[in-house]
């Protein structure tokens, strides 16, 4: 059953079009207050609400956030000033950096539910090379089983390595998941989300990637 939140993707999907065609300010405040009411405030309603979900499958709390449509470009050759997508994210309140993320995208292109962690650096990227180089079999059958239903492990993040770091063999196992500096997994929503409602449906790709998350907070 519909939940009301496919007004918002209805909203945003025709938006997100016509803002990529006129990515500029001059074409956006105008249309600010329409954003604000159709789509920012439904997509927080959204967030809290699934913060809540996940506090109960995962057993953690989880803070949500919507991300601001406005690009930071102080250090971006890429000058244009809004984001086409529209992105949340809901972060474990551990203070571990390896407390991995759950994240939903809406652009014109894609609707995604995904998991991961980004930005491995010093001891995180050592520990989660660790954690691959001892768990790397069971790991891997957990990702395989989420590509099996049409996920697609996220380029988003840091560039790989382009040889297996040390003190790691070179033709070891499960050396593309050791290269590596980041991590994230995504599914696109159900085809049949407006049916079930989109709440449901994000859920569901919850629970279909709970083997995953399931792994880090076993082994990490």
């Amino acid at each position: 059953m519909a939940d009301g939140f496919e007004k918002m993707v209805d909203a945003a999907v025709p938006f997100l079009t016509e803002l990529s065609a006129n990515n500029n300010k001059e074409w956006f405040e105008p249309r600010k207050e329409a954003y604000l009411s159709d789509i920012r405030k439904p997509a927080e309603f959204m967030a809290d609400l699934l913060s809540e979900d996940l506090a109960r499958v995962t057993g953690r709390a989880h803070a949500p956030k919507v991300f601001r449509i406005y690009r930071d470009v102080r250090f971006s050759k890429d000058k244009t000033p809004l984001k086409t997508h529209m992105h949340m994210m809901w972060s474990s309140a551990d203070k571990d950096k390896l407390a991995p993320a759950w994240f939903c995208g809406l652009s014109p292109s894609y609707f995604i539910v995904g998991m991961g962690v980004m930005g491995l650096k010093g001891e995180s990227l050592t520990r989660y090379r660790a954690f691959v180089d001892a768990w790397g079999d069971g790991f891997s059958d957990e990702i395989d089983e989420v590509l099996s239903k049409g996920g697609v492990l996220s380029d988003w993040g840091p560039e790989p390595l382009k040889r297996v770091p040390k003190p790691y063999d070179a033709d070891h196992a499960h050396a593309e998941l050791l290269k590596r500096k980041s991590f994230s997994i995504k599914l696109p929503m159900p085809e049949d989300w407006r049916e079930t409602g989109l709440l449901k449906a994000v859920n569901a790709r919850i629970k279909d990637l709970m083997p995953v998350w399931e792994m880090f907070e076993k082994h990490l």
